[in-house]
């Protein structure tokens, strides 16, 4: 697949103009927050989605309700936005392609190809560490049994992972053994995977870095992550553990992956910082991305805006951040009133907010389920400490377990 890694001058499309619409391909709750971004900087937006009265199209000026692939709802949208983007990676690349010919699509088809693929994108960073040092976890790709067989020893215990699809930590199973390895591959009923070394994990960071077609590239500060049960919980920014030298060659590494990719747009790689203090590269959302959600509120220029700014090729935005920041995902069972309980009722939002440097941000989505993104609340303070100290009262409001590190 050829990347195209050329800078070209820029080419504003200017604001509050007749034909400043800009088109999305996605409509949950990234597409939303896009969507305010970029009305309110003066552009009216179009999101293609299949579903009606999903978030994003709650708020947009157009929709287009249509599969992904579908060429006529494609169409439509192109004589709505000549500039096009998506909210998520698992949109066709075909799709991103079509609007290639007299328009002007970010990221490429061909760079949301390569984070579509996991074994793709191992050998893409395996590719950048050449140059960088920042590798991936030792792998392995699984497309038949024979593989299983063939898989290196050192590589358990490990996680299976399906090659395509899969997020919020579906699609993959931890191994211990080459039996349990057996078993995970004959549960993903013939898809591709890819088995991952597991690496002594100190913690995850990410890091969230724009880049314009003319070459302009910045990068925000480091997100030091946690996860419950393979979903993003907490974001704390700037990262609390991680050193001044992990910190700079994190945010070198991505900005030379971005460069690499010859990206357009928001891009956010998730990197993990070992026991030992080295830095591993794990993967990469070609999007505006759930640890940079913080940016609305703590930094100058958000990573929503810095996507318009992007796609409408004007000159990128200031990254830096004003307020310290840790961020609360919201999901659909704090609406319920216990583990076991059918019985649903709405969270305690006017407690939550009158939590001082609170920022609730509601997706409007209708229906609460279990383990669904419903929202999240960014806590801004004078001090981590404080913002961490905020976070906790909120999660004894909302009934969920406090972070361990809180």
């Amino acid at each position: 697949m050829t990347i195209d890694k050329q800078v070209y001058p820029r080419r504003p499309l200017l604001p509050n103009t007749a034909h400043s619409c800009l088109g999305i391909l996605g409509g949950g709750q990234l597409g939303r927050m896009f969507a305010h971004a970029a009305q309110a900087i003066g552009y009216k937006v179009a999101v293609l989605e299949p579903e009606a009265g999903c978030p994003a199209a709650q708020v947009a000026e157009h929709h287009v309700q249509a599969q992904y692939d579908d060429v006529a709802g494609l169409s439509v949208l192109h004589t709505l936005a000549t500039r096009v983007t998506t909210e998520f990676e698992n949109v066709p690349a075909d799709s991103l392609n079509y609007f290639t010919c007299d328009g002007f699509v970010a990221p490429s088809g061909a760079c949301v190809s390569i984070a579509q693929d996991r074994l793709a994108e191992k050998h893409f960073f395996t590719r950048c560490a050449l140059k960088n040092g920042v590798y991936p976890a030792p792998h392995w790709g699984i497309a038949i049994h024979d593989d299983v067989v063939s898989a290196p020893e050192d590589l358990l215990p490990g996680i299976l992972k399906t090659v395509r699809m899969g997020y919020d930590g579906k699609g993959q199973v931890r191994v211990r053994n080459r039996a349990e390895l057996e078993l995970a591959f004959a549960g993903m009923n013939g898809q591709h995977c890819i088995l991952e070394k597991m690496l002594p994990l100190a913690y995850e960071v990410s890091v969230l870095v724009a880049r314009g077609v003319d070459g302009e590239a910045v990068v925000y500060p480091i997100a030091e992550n946690v996860h419950r049960d393979g979903i993003l919980f907490t974001t704390l920014v700037p990262s609390p553990n991680i050193s001044p030298e992990i910190t700079e060659k994190a945010q070198a590494a991505a900005l030379d992956i971005i460069a690499e990719l010859g990206y357009v747009g928001v891009l956010c790689i998730e990197f993990f910082i070992l026991e030992d203090g080295t830095l591993a590269v794990n993967e990469m959302a070609p999007r505006p991305h759930n640890s940079g959600h913080y940016t609305i509120d703590a930094c100058i220029t958000s990573q929503f805006e810095q996507q318009v700014r992007a796609l409408a090729q004007l000159p990128l935005g200031d990254v830096r951040q004003h307020s310290p920041a840790a961020m609360l995902n919201i999901l659909g069972d704090v609406w319920f009133e216990n583990e076991t309980s059918d019985q649903v009722r709405e969270p305690a939002w006017d407690q939550i907010m009158a939590i001082p440097g609170a920022h609730l941000h509601l997706y409007g989505k209708a229906e609460a389920r279990r383990a669904r993104k419903m929202g999240h609340i960014t806590f801004v303070a004078s001090s981590m400490q404080e913002a961490q100290s905020a976070l906790a009262k909120a999660c004894t409001i909302l009934g969920i377990a406090a972070p361990e590190n809180v």
